[in-house]
């Protein structure tokens, strides 16, 4: 029975083999890597529009701060201790805040950096496996044409008909001997 799914294998297998047309199979790789391309680009836009919210909020965590001291030092003047206090409660609460968002919009600048060289180096890929897909569909369209000329050419006889000739003229010069 293994034989037999062997076989019929084999023969499925040959039967691709001659179905599959090369031209079509770089097409659809073109096509892929194409998809691929797109798709990875999308997800960088959306890298990058999340790294430009995370400085967003690293910008407003900064200005929030800065207006938390100003105000404390306003209550300070206006001899408010305890308000001042309140302040630079807060302040220091958001300074750890805004500590956080500054390690995170590192990492996210790391982060969308090493897409954008990712992605460059993959349209870089792109362009060239396109380019080589092109040069095989020519050698294929070569290997056709060459494949048609020696199936036209086959049939060409050329020696053949000399023999005869050839024969022809010996038969004659024999029937003049005699």
């Amino acid at each position: 029975m293994g034989r037999f799914f062997r076989w019929l294998k084999a023969l499925f297998n040959r039967a691709m083999d001659k179905v599959e047309d090369p031209e079509i199979m770089l097409d659809q790789a073109r096509r892929d890597m194409q998809e691929a391309l797109t798709s990875n680009r999308e997800k960088a836009v959306q890298a990058i529009t999340q790294k430009n919210r995370l400085e967003g909020m690293l910008n407003d965590a900064k200005k929030k701060s800065a207006n938390l001291e100003a105000q404390a030092t306003m209550a300070l003047k206006n001899g408010n201790r305890d308000l001042a206090r309140q302040f630079i409660r807060e302040k220091a609460t958001n300074d750890s805040i805004l500590g956080n968002l500054q390690t995170s919009y590192e990492q996210a600048v790391l982060a969308v950096d090493a897409v954008k060289i990712a992605i460059k180096r993959q349209e870089e890929e792109v362009r060239k496996k396109t380019a080589e897909a092109l040069a095989a569909k020519a050698q294929w369209k070569q290997a056709q044409i060459q494949n048609s000329i020696s199936k036209a050419l086959e049939g060409l006889t050329f020696e053949n008909q000399f023999d005869t000739f050839g024969a022809a003229s010996e038969r004659i010069k024999e029937a003049q001997a005699e």
